[in-house]
């Protein structure tokens, strides 16, 4: 399954430069209302978002969902201690998808 963060983000300058992607902002709203369901854990030493994307998910390229999610901004590496949701991920592509 293709999951893209712009899918339905409109595009600027002539089609060519995607804007801010709606999915980001989606998956968060759609966190806090409760309507995606997400498992909670706390980072360790070695935990880096792609890594968890590709253990929870099968992809390393959909960490972007996870940081999403997790509301910790745009880098797959994480200190430990964080806190990470790993949403589920047919009720992203439901609710954002």
């Amino acid at each position: 399954m293709t999951f893209r963060r712009y899918a339905r983000t409109p595009t600027i300058a002539f089609g060519s430069i995607y804007g801010t992607s709606y999915a980001i902002p989606a998956i968060r709203d759609n966190i806090n209302s409760g309507n995606i369901r997400f498992q909670q854990f706390i980072s360790s030493q070695e935990d880096r978002l792609d890594i968890v994307a590709g253990r929870f998910y099968g992809d390393g390229t959909l960490w972007w969902i996870i940081a999403a999610a997790s509301d910790i901004g745009w880098s797959p590496q994480v200190p430990p201690g964080t806190i990470i949701k790993v949403p589920v991920l047919d009720d992203v592509t439901q609710y954002v998808g």
